[in-house]
């Protein structure tokens, strides 16, 4: 299996995969309130099982070539992931989403991981627009957005129901010239 090192600090980014169903559950577990506050991954991931074909469901995306899924591991243990949670490489348009765990917050992990999914999806899928949907509440969710370059395109009112409470969502996209040129910007002296 490959990793890809998001830094100097032991963190890196690896393919999940359905026979890492146990780790990623156990993952879930000891961050199931936190993520759970704006993502509904751990109301279904309950067990082994919804594990399981959570990570099945994502194979199976990956054999398509629909979406994608990377975990977030500091010196080897698993902390978050980052996902293309829909992949349409004819239509050149990719969503991608993310979370961690407590532990894991606050150290620009995410941030540095999308930027590797997201050269890859521009660079070699081809893809024009990258878009980030996001619940107004998620604050650091936002930031993450506006880190990668992400323009806010609007907000969908109370279209998103979880937990007996309909939520706003936001719409963030960075298009692939626009991505191209923050990367350079970055990247020079």
């Amino acid at each position: 299996m490959y990793a890809i090192s998001l830094g100097d600090d032991g963190a890196e980014l690896c393919p999940l995969e359905p026979w890492q169903a146990e780790e990623f559950l156990a993952h879930i577990d000891r961050g199931r309130e936190f993520i759970g506050r704006f993502n509904g991954l751990p109301d279904v991931v309950t067990d082994l099982e919804s594990s399981r074909a959570f990570l099945q469901a994502y194979a199976d995306k990956a054999a398509s070539d629909t979406g994608r899924i990377h975990g977030i591991r500091v010196d080897g243990t698993l902390v978050g992931a980052v996902i293309f949670r829909r992949l349409d490489v004819r239509q050149g348009v990719a969503e991608a989403g993310c979370w961690l765990e407590p532990a894991a917050v606050g150290r620009g992990l995410v941030t540095r991981a999308a930027r590797v999914i997201i050269d890859w999806a521009v660079e070699e899928r081809g893809v024009h627009r990258v878009e980030w949907w996001v619940s107004s509440g998620n604050e650091p969710s936002i930031a993450v957005a506006r880190r990668l370059g992400m323009t806010k395109e609007g907000v969908l009112r109370e279209i998103h129901p979880y937990r007996g409470e309909r939520h706003d969502e936001e719409v963030w996209a960075v298009l692939a010239p626009e991505w191209r040129a923050a990367r350079a910007a970055r990247q020079a002296p």
